[in-house]
């Protein structure tokens, strides 16, 4: 049937027929007995729509149709909706409210089906809201205008209520709270004014009345328990039926009321606060208080200062014990004073790793404590012992664990692992340039008289040193290594030497170690008179050198060497290991004995004629450009 055949609909017959149709709708909602919509149902009230919008003017009935249709949701929710939800309170008016809504967002979508055609072309071409927001704004306007605040009381009211223990239906504030949220159609506001600032409100004043008498009558672990159980409680409610959104603000409410506003009088709580946290060694109750305290701003400074001057406390007394042990030992033997000293820089190792395992562990090496335990440590690793500055007492440390016959007995990984800590320690010292040269001079001596234990410790610690120093802090002790194994080839080329020169052989087994003055420490170099054996093989040393160098000037360091001395006294042979000095000594006393006694004391000297004295010289030389 085309349009000009179609007969026309007037308004008032055509709504009646809708009418029947919204009225069968509610009684559904109602839960009144009435059948389904069929199909048919369903295409007739769609065609009268359609027919009565289609219709030539001035019978086109689009603009009442949409008026009609939002009269239709203000008819039904004034005259049943809002009835029974004046006469229910509470829990049952919330209850009544959740089915409501959730009734009228099915009229909404069966009515909007109905009249799509509205939706299709008038309302497209006039720009006007859709019919699926107009049906949402009817509830708005007259329900939840009028009930939004006792709904939020209501719900307050419950929340409060599971605070205290009790068992409430988290199902249904969720579905309530979710009226709150799509009652703004994707806006925030309805839920954020209507309902959320409220409840900010109501939980700072829960939690204040509640810490107020928790500070009083709980140790600072017991209080902390409590407030991290509350968080996690509030976390789970914003889980279970509060916007996301609300999350960070609720939060940030229960920290301000339990954390900020006490933080003073929790740490410093005399027997159970941070101070005793610490010396108690209370590490699940610190890492407790870090993750507290780190969600409040500005929380970690005071945590962080009590841990500070409590591990300056526990390096000062350290400090005290061992000058204490040094003055009681004055009397006694220097290397008792040496071995309290390094019993000292043993416990501040000792002290140092139980709180750098605090900051790693407990503080989540958060960068807050690594710079209060550096400046613990630097407050009393810079505090001199018995007389001996840090700098000495650690490179005299370092010396006793890499040298021959050393009191700590440890194997190559223990070695390893107190060398690097011993590094960590230099960290702390002011004088970096004061433990170098002490390092310096006590490597010299490992190296030049064969003391050092393991070569590989020697370089590793070099390495170590190197990464944590620099390059230059390490070059003339690299410079050392390296001069011994020069000087071991160039000793090795010398005696190839004398054995391809059998002419130019001393008659003495002669170990010269040539090194570079500007890697080494300074010594004094004299002028002695030698016996005519040791100038012999200077002279021939010199003459080795020569043929290798004509660029360099050799100073020899007498006091730096040694010479081993074979004595066969029948029928006993003795070894006598002295001094450079102490071997012209030994020389000039024998000629000495030789020329005084030689007559008047033939029997005595037969037993010094008999000697047969072999010697080793090993001479230490120093070369310049």
């Amino acid at each position: 049937m085309s349009m000009s055949e179609r007969k026309t609909i007037d308004l008032e017959q055509g709504w009646d027929f809708m009418q029947k149709g919204i009225m069968k709708l509610k009684n559904i909602l109602e839960g009144l007995p009435e059948p389904q919509f069929s199909s048919e149902d369903y295409m007739m009230l769609y065609t009268t729509i359609y027919n009565m919008c289609t219709q030539k003017p001035p019978h086109d009935y689009s603009q009442q149709l949409y008026d009609k249709y939002k009269e239709a949701f203000e008819e039904y929710i004034l005259s049943t909706v809002l009835p029974s939800l004046r006469e229910k309170h509470d829990e049952f008016m919330l209850r009544e409210l959740v089915k409501r809504w959730a009734n009228h967002k099915i009229m909404v979508r069966w009515l909007s089906r109905f009249f799509h055609y509205l939706d299709r072309y008038f309302i497209a071409r006039r720009s006007l809201p859709p019919l699926n927001e107009v049906g949402l704004t009817c509830f708005r306007d007259l329900v939840y205008k009028e009930l939004n605040g006792k709904v939020r009381d209501a719900v307050i009211s419950l929340i409060d209520q599971e605070r205290e223990g009790e068992q409430i239906d988290r199902a249904l504030l969720k579905n309530v709270l979710d009226i709150f949220v799509e009652i703004g159609m994707g806006q925030m506001d309805h839920y954020e004014n209507d309902f959320e600032a409220s409840m900010l409100k109501d939980t700072s004043a829960y939690y204040s009345r509640k810490a107020s008498n928790w500070i009083l009558e709980d140790s600072c672990p017991d209080y902390m328990l409590k407030a991290e159980e509350c968080l996690k409680r509030e976390k789970d409610r914003v889980a279970h039926y509060l916007h996301s959104s609300s999350e960070p603000k609720l939060l940030e409410k229960v920290q301000h009321e339990l954390l900020s506003v006490y933080a003073n009088q929790l740490l410093e709580k005399e027997h159970s606060g941070c101070h005793a946290l610490l010396r108690d060694d209370k590490v699940e109750d610190l890492s407790r208080m870090f993750r507290l305290f780190s969600k409040i701003p500005r929380g970690l400074d005071p945590v962080s200062s009590i841990f500070k001057q409590h591990v300056t406390a526990e390096g000062m007394a350290l400090v005290k014990l061992a000058e204490d042990a040094a003055s009681n030992k004055k009397a006694e033997k220097k290397d008792i004073i040496g071995l309290q000293e390094q019993v000292f820089v043993r416990k501040v190792i000792e002290l140092h790793d139980k709180y750098l395992a605090y900051v790693n562990d407990c503080f989540q090496n958060h960068t807050l404590f690594h710079k209060a335990l550096k400046e613990a440590f630097e407050n009393f690793c810079n505090k001199g012992v018995a007389g001996s500055s840090s700098a000495e007492l650690l490179a005299t440390f370092c010396d006793n664990i890499l040298k021959k016959g050393g009191s700590e007995k440890l194997s190559d990984e223990a070695i390893e692992e107190t060398l690097e800590k011993v590094v960590k320690l230099l960290a702390y010292i002011s004088d970096k340039d004061l433990f170098a040269e002490f390092y310096r001079k006590k490597l010299a001596r490992r190296l030049l008289f064969d003391k050092s234990a393991n070569d590989d410790h020697e370089r590793s610690i070099l390495t170590k040193l190197k990464q944590q120093c620099g390059g230059q802090f390490t070059s003339k002790m690299e410079g050392m290594v390296t001069d011994l194994t020069l000087a071991k080839e160039n000793q090795t080329s010398f005696e190839e030497y004398l054995s391809n020169n059998p002419n130019a052989d001393p008659g003495i087994d002669l170990t010269v170690t040539v090194l570079t003055t500007g890697f080494w420490p300074s010594y004094k170099s004299f002028d002695l008179n030698l016996p005519a054996e040791m100038v012999r093989c200077v002279e021939v040393f010199k003459e080795f050198y020569q043929t290798k160098t004509k660029h360099r000037k050799l100073t020899w360091i007498y006091s730096l060497g040694t010479c081993n001395i074979s004595g066969k006294f029948e029928p006993k042979t003795m070894e006598l290991i002295v001094t450079t000095y102490q071997v012209i000594f030994l020389t000039s006393c024998f000629l000495v004995l030789y020329t005084s006694f030689f007559i008047f004391h033939f029997s005595f000297l037969s037993l010094h004629i008999l000697v047969w004295m072999s010697i080793y010289l090993r001479i230490v030389v120093f070369c310049f450009q």
